[in-house]
């Protein structure tokens, strides 16, 4: 394939975002890696309740790092052609609202302790040790919401490189710490927590210095009527509202999906989660497109190149379509060598099988909601993602509710692949209609 200049610009965002989306995980990972060297099922079970308490305070809170990228992006398509433009201003915004949340986060945090462990049941072990590593990682909110805005506005100034140096060294950082802090000082738990918090605060750090460094490196200084043309609050406000209450639908299905599956019994919750490894290994791959999409959508509606604006957009779905094809490929040949490295229990691999149609099907219905996604962000038409995320969660319940006593747990996959599908489809059908109305293609 030639490779012409929209497909450099798009591997140049793509290929770090992906890298940054395959080392978040490990922050987690590395916790659990280590406690699964000094203890039993117990600490296990703590660091795995505690991750999961955070990761999802934090996704909720995902709204800081996508409004600040579109509005950065779009800022910056303007300032190619203007002065005046507030890319500063937007970021000490965001950046106030971040700390603000956080600052709500550490004052309920007794209340936000009591009822994660109410709604996660766990044992009174578990739940003991949980709350020790919650007290301790809970003073990283301001450091972790901190740089979701950080990252949100490098990506909009075009840049997924240094959020990709951040996070690499983050986890050098945990890792390093954890090990020191845990082998060396003979800490457990709170050793693990304290270096996952080292770590946290170490990264907002990093992502600041950054963010002073670029501010000189081109010669960007705030004038007084910057900060008077920032988007209206109320605008602002919508546009955070939409991307929170379009996140909280995806958690709800996210956490159905699992639910679901604990109900029909411990091997098939087995089967779900190892299966939906398949899911999360796309989605790292198309959130580096998403974030690209983030970047150049948002410069180019910012600049009003609406040329540009359809031909980058063309691009991304087709390095999409060659995503689908090859993933699509890899897990019709690769699925049982990979199962097999991922569990060696046979009974689980055997049970996987009737389920591994659903499984090649994520790629080809999951594509155009990742690419979408990340082309409305650039626009900020967080309006039709709520939109469509909204109807479609609506939908996966009703397919899972009406066909699950017929279907069992094929109904469950069904719902979710239909779920992706109808995303895609509707935010193409909101494309279509915005752009007959705007901008033809």
């Amino acid at each position: 394939m030639t490779m012409n200049i929209r497909d450099k610009e798009i591997l140049r965002l793509a290929i770090p975002s992906i890298v940054t989306n395959v080392t978040v995980p490990l922050l987690g990972l590395v916790d659990l890696a280590i406690v699964g060297h000094i203890g039993n099922e117990t600490l296990i079970g703590a660091i795995a309740v505690g991750s999961m308490i955070f990761n999802v305070m934090y996704w909720l809170m995902g709204f800081l790092r996508m409004g600040t990228s579109g509005m950065t992006a779009q800022a910056f398509g303007q300032s190619l052609a203007e002065t005046n433009v507030p890319i500063l201003a937007i970021l000490r915004r965001n950046l106030l609202v971040a700390l603000a949340i956080a600052a709500i986060f550490l004052m309920l945090q007794i209340p936000l302790q009591w009822l994660s462990l109410w709604l996660m049941e766990p044992s009174q072990g578990v739940a003991s040790l949980v709350r020790v590593y919650f007290n301790i990682c809970i003073w990283g909110a301001p450091a972790v919401l901190s740089l979701y805005v950080m990252t949100g506005w490098f990506i909009g100034m075009q840049d997924t490189r240094t959020p990709m140096v951040v996070s690499i060294a983050q986890n050098i950082i945990n890792i390093v710490v954890s090990l020191v802090l845990v082998f060396g000082f003979g800490m457990k738990i709170e050793g693990v927590a304290l270096g996952t918090l080292i770590a946290q605060w170490s990264g907002a750090v990093m992502a600041f210095v950054g963010v002073l460094l670029k501010k000189k490196r081109l010669s960007l200084h705030e004038k007084a009527s910057e900060a008077a043309k920032l988007p209206a609050f109320s605008a602002y406000s919508r546009v955070n509202a939409d991307l929170f209450l379009r996140t909280l639908f995806m958690v709800a299905v996210n956490l159905f999906f699992t639910s679901a599956g604990a109900r029909q019994g411990d091997l098939l919750l087995s089967v779900n989660t190892l299966l939906m490894t398949f899911f999360m290994i796309f989605s790292y791959i198309m959130d580096g497109f998403a974030y690209a999409g983030e970047a150049l959508s948002g410069k180019f509606f910012g600049a009003k190149d609406w040329t540009s604006f359809h031909a980058t957009n063309r691009r991304l779905f087709v390095w999409g379509a060659m995503m689908v094809v090859l993933f699509t490929a890899i897990y019709a040949v690769g699925a049982r060598g990979f199962l097999s490295i991922l569990t060696s229990e046979a009974a689980v691999i055997e049970a996987a099988k009737p389920y591994w149609l659903w499984v090649l099907l994520i790629p080809i219905t999951g594509v155009a909601a990742f690419l979408y996604d990340g082309i409305f962000v650039g626009m900020l038409a967080t309006r039709g993602m709520l939109a469509s995320c909204a109807i479609a969660t609506m939908t996966f319940f009703a397919i899972h509710f009406t066909l699950f006593p017929h279907f069992g747990n094929h109904a469950l996959w069904l719902a979710l692949i239909v779920y992706l599908a109808l995303r895609g489809a509707l935010q193409w059908l909101w494309m279509r209609h915005w752009s007959s109305q705007n901008h033809p293609f």
